[in-house]
């Protein structure tokens, strides 16, 4: 049975890749983006595959425009039944050289884009108790490195922020399930657009890996949702080893984190996204497919792992005389 799904920062990188496969299963899905040539690219290859697509040309870090959209696909496509809060921005620089306007700027669509997502699913959610918010977060809402200061700002937010919702929906009894997918390092578009004030190309920390495996991990937390994800292996050494040594950390990444997020090319002339769209519908996948892995053996066992309430599920049939009942949600 088809859904009706909601993703923000749906046209390029891990929300394209979402999209594809949302429009494969045959899903209703409403795109958020603020690009308009992207968004009918988007909407394009969601129809061709089977689904159907309503392209919304949206900022998500204004809050009524975010409720509109939500209104619009409501009224549209029918009861939204997950939302996908994807969008993000950024700013490759050391802090000091990161004016006022553009933390801000980075704030306001990376993480009160999520806060606005929220609110918007919750406001129709809520009332009919059912229906999933998916969170794509990083291995940087744990562990922050130098020259993302914005970003990994907004990514730890967005955790903090997550956390407090989830306890809340609990605390009310609701059926609305929250959750975040950590993800690694992506090849994806953003490199190519990101503002940069560096003197070389921006890369991704390697190792590197393609939309496609942060889709299939967020599509597995919207079907079978749980607390939180970790995909790939990199993502997990890198929040257990801040856990178990963040000094460490904090020496070796001073000393490596500038030099790993660049290449040997000089930056060049290069667009930016941080205030308006970059023209053009540039896809999923960013500049690195040479170096990228298709796929993860930690990523598919993470989605496939029996849920807690699975588990939960599982040892009441197994119980001699236990009846079902309905599992705890914000698990």
């Amino acid at each position: 049975m088809s859904q009706v799904v909601v993703i923000t920062g749906a046209t390029a990188g891990v929300g394209r890749a979402v999209a594809r496969l949302h429009g494969q299963r045959g899903d209703r899905v409403g795109l958020l983006a603020r690009g308009q040539e992207a968004l009918d690219g988007t909407a394009v290859e969601i129809e061709a595959a089977g689904g159907t697509a309503l392209p919304m040309s949206t900022d998500v870090a204004d809050a009524s425009q975010v409720e509109a959209a939500a209104a619009a696909v409501e009224d549209r496509l029918g009861p939204i039944d997950v939302w996908i809060n994807n969008a993000m921005t950024s700013v490759f620089a050391p802090f000091t050289e990161i004016g006022a306007d553009e933390f801000k700027r980075v704030t306001e669509v990376t993480y009160l884009g999520f806060v606005n997502g929220t609110r918007a699913a919750l406001r129709h959610m809520v009332p009919r108790d059912r229906g999933v918010i998916v969170q794509v977060g990083s291995a940087l809402a744990y562990r922050g490195i130098p020259l993302q200061s914005a970003y990994c700002g907004a990514k730890h937010a967005i955790e903090g922020f997550t956390e407090s919702v989830r306890c809340e929906l609990l605390h009310d009894g609701s059926a609305v399930r929250i959750g975040m997918v950590q993800l690694p390092a992506m090849n994806t578009p953003q490199f190519d657009w990101v503002l940069s004030r560096l003197p070389n190309r921006p890369q991704p920390v390697p190792p590197i890996f393609q939309p496609e495996v942060a889709a299939r991990a967020v599509v597995g937390m919207a079907d079978d949702p749980r607390r939180q994800m970790w995909v790939t292996f990199s993502t997990v050494r890198a929040i257990v080893a801040n856990r178990i040594a963040p000094g460490a950390l904090d020496l070796y990444l001073g000393r490596t984190g500038y030099d790993a997020q660049q290449t040997g090319e000089p930056a060049g002339d290069r667009p930016s996204n941080l205030w308006e769209p970059v023209p053009g519908d540039h896809g999923a996948h960013g500049s690195f497919d040479e170096r990228a892995h298709a796929r993860s053996w930690a990523a598919d066992i993470s989605r496939h792992r029996p849920t807690f309430d699975g588990l939960r599920r599982l040892a009441r049939r197994r119980a001699p005389g236990s009846a079902a009942r309905p599992a705890p949600t914000g698990t």
